[in-house]
């Protein structure tokens, strides 16, 4: 059984008991989230499609970590200009344990 779940603007293809990096969620280590934002369900013998999200679905995660990702470096540069730019940034996350999905 797997579902498609959207976090933050972004879409996850999770199931169960599989560990997930997700934008940064606000919630503690240990705490456990429940995503409502499922837009497919699938197992062995169906499949449910929402038209935007499968009504009464549920993913029940657990957190594990926060952390940050690596450096992302953005350089700018106009030639003839005498002209650079160097600037980076790092993108925090969220590690999540899926446990169960409810359809």
């Amino acid at each position: 059984m797997f579902a498609v779940v959207e976090i933050a603007g972004k879409q996850f293809r999770v199931s169960e008991n599989m560990n997930v990096s997700v934008p940064k969620l606000d919630a503690k280590v240990g705490d456990k989230v429940k995503i409502d934002k499922v837009l497919l369900v699938e197992d062995e013998k169906s499949s449910s499609i929402g038209k935007s999200v499968v009504k009464g679905a549920v993913v029940e995660a657990t957190v594990v970590e926060h952390d940050r990702n690596e450096k992302i470096l953005v350089f700018r540069k106009k030639r003839k200009k005498n002209f650079k730019v160097t600037k980076g940034h790092r993108e925090e996350y969220t590690t999540i344990h899926i446990e169960k999905i409810k359809p």
